[in-house]
């Protein structure tokens, strides 16, 4: 396999094979009812408390379309750049499953509520590429079955049956697995950003179909598979993975690929035939006859428009230039509305990059650790500001930080209250330095004769052992100073 930047080739014998990948976001727009009806949403009622006659199909219940659902997708195509449609028609698509009570769904075809737009990703090389959006449209979930309920039965849960989805088409311009993860996580951010979804994918509030297909680089696109119901974006890379080296093995074996809908098994990290794929016709689309196409005035969008919050991609722009981080730390802050809040409280008259190191190293490596959730953080933005400005007063040392750091994180203090009780404060006078230089000066009079002899790379020996006298508490910059003037 071959990965130059952003470069995915997958290599065999003489041939190279480049992976093209589409994806369809499923989500879970946030609503304390569904589409087209009342019932409620709440994730992990108990089975079938949450249905209506509307939502388990009773002969002459009608749907009513939800006007708060509409908005929710309507800000989601204004956060991903994208063109609102005026006029949209909700079809119906007709398949049998077992939970699926009225034999069809309500989703949204030929005329979807938002059209055309786009979403940028950044690398972890600081590269930007504009992925293409297709559509987004409306539908209702289907049911759930269960299958571990009992040896020989099957339950059905409607639970989440109307409940409302947006599904994000995207167009097929990622490359590589590495770029679908990046492409879901930016949606998932963007989309609680607005909060039209909480993008909680474990709970099913966000999943993803992908679109895998190989070719020779540049050449014409080949078949696709489709992969169902991925919800992490760990899954998401390894299915992609596991898939686009499945077909290449194929071809190269003499083979063709079958277009068809496959499932991922997470215990084995292969993909699985599931069924032949339909193709739209298959599905036999026609306007739903209960529902009139929805009609959206300019000043309805405009009114939406002018409540949007500032987005993740603004975001990067004003911390970068208001803070001067990189728009790699920028992009790691603004992946949560709480990092952000987080970091611009710490940040206040300090110095941005500073923090931004302190916040995305040391913070979330000790979260990480200790196995602590962002939102349950020990260490407030007050004492990190508090902290960075002990460091940047010169009050105690980079060093002796990281060790007030940790004790702020197990026992919630304040930075200063630590470095008073324990007595961290640095070491700044001169004469109590020099002590300290003296001091090592005689204790290694060999080493010195080594070091005036011309073995330089010896200065970082004598800095070291200052530090350890001192125990870390002297000034870094006048031991370097002090020891340079002794040292001749």
């Amino acid at each position: 396999m071959s990965k130059n930047k952003s470069e995915y080739l997958i290599n065999r014998h003489d041939n190279q094979y480049e992976v093209v990948i589409g994806l369809e976001v499923h989500a879970q727009v946030t609503s304390e009812s569904k589409l087209f009806s009342t019932s409620a949403t709440k994730f992990g009622a108990e089975p079938n408390t949450q249905v209506s006659l509307v939502d388990a199909a009773f002969p002459g219940m009608l749907p009513v379309i939800n006007e708060y659902c509409v908005k929710q997708a309507i800000k989601t195509g204004i956060g991903l750049k994208a063109k609102i449609n005026k006029r949209s028609v909700f079809d119906r698509k007709n398949y049998f499953y077992a939970d699926l009570p009225q034999g069809y769904q309500i989703s949204q075809y030929k005329y979807p509520i938002v059209g055309e737009g786009s979403l940028k990703i950044t690398d972890a090389n600081g590269e930007d590429k504009i992925i293409g959006i297709e559509r987004i449209h409306l539908e209702q979930d289907a049911g759930k079955s269960l299958h571990d309920q009992h040896p020989s039965k099957s339950f059905i849960d409607l639970n989440r049956t109307g409940v409302a989805l947006m599904e994000i088409v995207s167009k097929p311009d990622l490359r590589s697995p590495e770029e679908a993860a990046s492409y879901v996580k930016k949606i998932r951010t963007v989309l609680r950003y607005i909060e039209t979804c909480d993008g909680n994918m474990e709970q099913g509030s966000l999943r993803a179909d992908c679109n895998v297909s190989v070719r020779k680089p540049n050449g014409n696109l080949g078949t696709r598979c489709e992969i169902k119901n991925l919800n992490s974006i760990k899954f998401i890379s390894q299915a992609i993975q596991y898939e686009a080296e499945r077909q290449v093995e194929i071809l190269e074996n003499g083979g063709v690929i079958d277009q068809e809908t496959r499932l991922f098994d997470t215990s084995t990290g292969e993909t699985r035939s599931m069924r032949s794929k339909e193709d739209a016709h298959d599905y036999r689309y026609f306007p739903d006859p209960d529902l009139l196409p929805l009609e959206l005035s300019e000043s309805q969008i405009s009114e939406i428009r002018s409540d949007m919050p500032e987005l993740p991609d603004q975001l990067v722009e004003r911390l970068t230039s208001e803070y001067g981080i990189t728009k790699y730390d920028a992009n790691v802050i603004v992946e949560e509305k709480e990092y952000v809040h987080y970091y611009e409280n710490s940040a206040k008259n300090r110095d941005g990059k500073l923090v931004v190191n302190w916040m995305t190293s040391e913070l979330f490596g000790l979260l990480k650790k200790n196995n602590v959730q962002f939102n349950q953080n020990p260490i407030s933005p007050n004492y990190l500001n508090e902290l960075v400005e002990l460091i940047e007063n010169k009050t105690i040392s980079g060093k002796i930080a990281k060790d007030v750091f940790e004790i702020m994180f197990a026992t919630s203090k304040s930075p200063k209250m630590i470095v008073k009780e324990k007595g961290l404060e640095q070491v700044t006078d001169d004469s109590a330095i020099e002590v300290f230089v003296d001091q090592v000066i005689n204790e290694n009079k060999d080493k010195v004769k080594e070091y005036l002899s011309g073995k330089d790379k010896l200065f970082g020996f004598f800095v070291g052992q200052v530090m350890k006298v001192s125990q870390g508490k002297a000034n870094p910059g006048l031991v370097n100073k002090i020891l340079k003037s002794k040292l001749k």
